[in-house]
């Protein structure tokens, strides 16, 4: 898992995260998660990166909880077994591409 916390004082707009996904080469899509709803613990055969746009993001990797809050990002390695569940009473927006090699 690479996790990367945003530092500077104003968080990207969606149209810049969107433009770092795209400089990467990586094809992306946004996602939105109700408030306090849950993913069931899954795993793929492909890197997953997401970046967080508003709203926050717990993620549950081998027990090891991260929350994620607005211009973070992370990325977990195929065939990494992991659950996520919305943080607080407000949705969760994300944009989220996917590496296959």
């Amino acid at each position: 898992m690479i996790l990367k916390r945003w530092q500077a004082p104003t968080i990207p707009s969606p149209e810049q995260m969107k433009m770092l996904f795209f400089a990467e080469g990586l094809k992306f899509t946004e996602e939105v998660y109700p408030a306090k709803s849950e993913m069931v613990s899954h795993k793929h055969p492909f890197d997953e990166v997401r970046m967080i746009i508003s709203g926050g993001l717990i993620f549950n990797l081998s027990g090891n909880k991260v929350l994620l809050r607005p211009g973070d990002r992370i990325e977990i390695p195929s065939n990494t077994q992991h659950e996520m569940s919305v943080h607080g009473d407000q949705d969760c927006h994300s944009i989220i591409a996917f590496k296959v090699f």
